[in-house]
C-alpha cells in the first residue's frame, strides 16, 4: 500500500505597513486634539497653556536683563577699581581697537595688536588713559619674571616715579592709596588674560604677588631716574600680609 502525501497549506498573512500605520495613528491623534479643541471645555486647558507659556517668556527675558546687569555691575566694578589702583588693562586677545572699551570708555592707537601678539608704548598708553603720576622718561628700566607663589615690589619710592607694565598670570597688584578707606591701598587681581600698566608716584607704594598656581607673572618697569636700592630712599616691607 503506498502512502498519501501529506498535504502542505500556506496561511496567507496579510502585510503589514508600518508607515501607513504610523500616518494613520498621527492622523487620528490631530483629528482628535482638533475636535478637543472646538469643544467648549477646551477653554480651561488652552489658557493653561498660554498661560504658561507666557511665564516661561518672561522668565526668559528677566533672566537677560538680570545677566546684562550683572555684567554691568561687574565691569563698573572693575573700572572703578582700576582707578583707584591708577592703571589701565586691556585684553591680550582682543584686538587694539575694541581692547580698551572693556574697562574704558575710550580706545588708543597705543596698543598695536596682530597675529603675532600685542605691544604698546606704556608711557604713551598711561599717558593717553589718564593714568598720572607715572615716569614721563625712563632714565632706569627694569624687567623680570614672578614665579608663582613670590612677591615683588612690596617698597615705595621716595625719588622717582614708575610705569609699570604687568602680565601673563593670575596677579594681585597692590598700590598704596590714602583715599582708600580702612586700608590705605587699592588692590585688583590681573588675569591671566589680562595686560595692565599701571603707574606708581614716587613716595607711594606699591607690590605685585603672582597668585596663579602654574603660569609666571612678567612685568618691566620704567623709573624717570637711577634707582639706588642700597639708598634710605626706598623704603621695604611696606605689607607685611603679603
Amino acid at each position: 500500500m503506498m502512502a498519501t502525501p501529506r498535504r502542505i497549506s500556506y496561511i496567507n498573512t496579510p502585510s503589514f505597513d508600518t508607515n501607513t500605520t504610523t500616518y494613520q495613528i498621527r492622523h487620528s491623534y490631530v483629528s482628535s486634539m482638533l475636535h478637543f479643541l472646538k469643544r467648549p471645555h477646551s477653554l480651561p486647558f488652552v489658557l493653561t497653556i498660554f498661560l504658561l507659556l507666557t511665564w516661561i517668556s518672561l522668565r526668559m527675558h528677566h533672566a537677560s536683563k538680570f545677566s546684562s546687569s550683572m555684567i554691568q555691575t561687574h565691569l563698573d566694578s572693575t573700572i572703578n577699581d582700576d582707578m583707584k589702583a591708577n592703571l589701565v588693562r586691556f585684553k591680550a586677545q582682543i584686538p587694539s581697537e575694541s581692547g580698551l572699551k572693556v574697562y574704558r570708555h575710550r580706545t588708543s592707537s597705543k596698543i598695536v595688536k596682530d597675529k603675532r601678539g600685542w605691544s604698546l608704548d606704556p608711557l604713551s598708553l598711561a599717558s593717553d588713559s589718564g593714568i598720572s603720576g607715572g615716569a614721563l622718561t625712563c632714565a632706569s628700566i627694569h624687567a623680570g619674571e614672578i614665579r608663582p607663589g613670590t612677591l615683588r615690589g612690596n617698597h615705595r619710592h621716595h625719588d622717582c616715579n614708575e610705569t609699570l607694565v604687568i602680565w601673563g598670570a593670575t596677579t594681585i597688584y597692590r598700590l598704596e592709596n590714602s583715599n582708600v578707606p580702612n586700608v590705605g591701598y587699592a588692590e585688583v587681581t590681573i588675569g591671566s588674560d589680562d595686560v595692565i600698566v599701571a603707574a606708581s608716584p614716587r613716595g607711594t607704594a606699591h607690590a605685585i604677588k603672582n597668585i596663579d598656581p602654574i603660569r609666571s607673572t612678567f612685568f618691566f618697569g620704567c623709573q624717570d631716574s637711577i634707582i639706588s636700592y642700597n639708598a634710605s630712599s626706598t623704603d621695604f616691607n611696606v605689607w607685611k600680609d603679603l
